[in-house]
């Protein structure tokens, strides 16, 4: 083992054993090589005449570029815009992201938790902790209304099992009594479980309310408690697009932190969703956890390991997209900005809500609850989910995902308010088409 990664794990095993042992096999390989990368940053700091360290050319000590890529780029010089970020992420991007967590997550205060490490978005996130957290055979847990990838990423890349628990009870709401089940059924057979939290979930729209969210730490918790390790990974990508009264308004990962030294909350989210920058590829990977008194230290050490695997994968994510977010947080309008996009998504779920109340598409389908981000989806009852999808394409240009036999997802988050009735009265249509 290289004696970097060694003293990272020493630094983690010294304040809390039980992460040190979630790690995985790679996880516990993992550092950030002190190579050309640092002794270019010990240059960028002291090589006051000469510094020909990085791979990056320049003109008269300033960043080279071509006229045609920066005549583009407004508000940026090309040091902000083209040149390699760390691995990290940039500094000020990564403590202003931190800053905007507490705010919007009003159960953090008087928490630790790591700075953020900046990833190529979510998905590369959730790569990153993959490869840092889970071993082959490794079970994860996830509701049976689930994204897609979380297969690619975790089973097909890692050699995890996927295993299930139904979203939803017959009242429409969390299923905490299935999750229970479940998780504790998995935690007879291995010393560790893994959890995706998805809230607001994709495909379903749904976001637990505080409630909900209370008993499923509280499961976790005991879990631990009992002496299961408990890694609690919340994919926060639609973080904010909260609809309804009822509905948990912060992420769970803040309910999680401090629990018990077993477990373990990771917390990825973005500016894709959140900013509405879906092609800059701006994520965060942040972790919270029960540490002693050296837990900045064993922050550091996760946070040092996770550049590590970025490093290794991807080397750093872009500069440009890091340095538009950070300039947008920073604007004077950005809130206001933030709150009317919010505000159009906002009447356009409350409106899908308000034309399926509608009794002429209860033959035709089941709404299953949706209260926030940008899906809601439809449980069929006549015809099945993929021909539908096909002959709505084919006949009358519309454009959904079947999801299964019977379930098909609308992204409203596409439609204007004003399409919405016309959107859902196609789909009848189609439904009718085909029973006939």
């Amino acid at each position: 083992m290289n004696p970097i990664a060694s003293e990272l794990n020493q630094t983690i095993m010294a304040s809390n054993r039980h992460v040190y042992e979630m790690l995985s096999n790679i996880g516990k390989e993992l550092f950030f090589p002190k190579g050309i990368l640092s002794q270019g940053a010990e240059a960028k700091e002291k090589a006051y005449k000469f510094n020909a360290t990085i791979g990056m050319a320049t003109e008269k000590g300033k960043t080279m570029h071509l006229p045609s890529v920066m005549s583009m780029v407004s508000g940026l010089a090309p040091r902000e815009a083209l040149t390699y970020a760390p691995s990290f992420g940039i500094m000020p991007l990564r403590q202003a992201w931190k800053e905007a967590m507490f705010q919007k997550n009003p159960s953090l205060e008087g928490k630790e938790i790591s700075l953020p490490v900046v990833t190529h978005a979510i998905t590369h996130g959730l790569s990153l902790v993959s490869d840092m957290w889970v071993d082959p055979d490794d079970v994860i847990i996830l509701p049976d209304k689930m994204w897609g990838n979380y297969n690619l990423i975790f089973s097909v890349r890692r050699g995890a099992r996927l295993v299930h628990f139904p979203l939803f009870d017959s009242r429409g709401m969390f299923n905490l009594k299935e999750f229970d089940l479940c998780v504790r059924s998995q935690a007879k057979e291995r010393r560790k479980i893994l959890v995706i939290l998805n809230f607001p979930n994709n495909p379903t729209g749904y976001t637990v309310s505080p409630s909900e969210a209370d008993g499923i730490v509280n499961v976790l918790a005991d879990l631990a408690r009992k002496g299961t390790h408990v890694l609690a990974i919340t994919d926060d990508a639609y973080f904010g697009l909260f609809y309804e009264a009822h509905t948990l308004k912060e992420s769970i990962f803040a309910r999680l932190i401090g629990q018990h030294p077993r477990l373990l909350a990771i917390k990825l989210d973005g500016a894709t969703k959140e900013n509405f920058v879906w092609g800059l590829r701006v994520g965060f990977i942040t972790y919270g956890a029960s540490l002693g008194a050296d837990g900045k230290q064993t922050y550091a050490a996760l946070e040092n390991k996770t550049a590590g695997a970025v490093r290794g994968s991807i080397s750093s994510a872009a500069h440009l997209s890091q340095a538009l977010v950070l300039k947008s947080m920073a604007s004077a309008t950005y809130p206001h900005e933030k709150q009317a996009k919010f505000e159009i998504m906002q009447e356009r779920a409350r409106e899908v809500r308000r034309v399926l109340s509608d009794a002429k598409y209860r033959q035709a389908w089941d709404m299953y609850p949706f209260n926030s981000g940008y899906f809601m989806c439809l449980n069929l009852k006549t015809v099945e989910a993929e021909p539908l999808r096909v002959h709505l394409l084919d006949t009358y240009g519309v454009g959904l995902i079947s999801l299964g036999k019977s379930d098909l997802r609308v992204a409203f988050s596409c439609i204007d308010k004003e399409d919405v009735q016309e959107l859902f009265d196609t789909i009848l249509q189609g439904v009718k088409d085909l029973e006939s």
